[in-house]
């Protein structure tokens, strides 16, 4: 799992082969601290067929703003550049996955 930023955002997310799962994160934010292992095992295993990453909103604003993330956590799911799912909230890994199947 990486970290991505506003400034390579376009490249690491609406450029990536693989669809790729952002969480729209903050340090201030306890349930999205609670979905970092989740997130990490979720990367580890689906790696050939998903990218997993993290956005810091404070310290990338624009993107944030550009996609109108209001809620922490925020997850939303790219492929070929666009965005194709979106969910609010932290979850368990199997109702992550449950929810991601429906669009990879």
């Amino acid at each position: 799992m990486t970290d991505v930023t506003d400034a390579d955002f376009e490249a690491e997310v609406l450029g990536a082969e693989l669809p790729v799962l952002v969480e729209f994160t903050a340090d201030w934010c306890p349930p999205c601290r609670q979905m970092g292992p989740v997130l990490k095992s979720l990367a580890a295993e689906e790696g050939a067929r998903l990218k997993v990453v993290q956005l810091n909103v404070d310290r990338n604003p624009a993107t944030t703003h550009a996609y109108k993330v209001l809620s922490m956590p925020t997850f939303m799911v790219f492929r070929d550049g666009e965005p194709v799912a979106s969910m609010v909230g932290a979850r368990p890994e199997r109702r992550l996955r449950e929810e991601l199947a429906d669009v990879l």
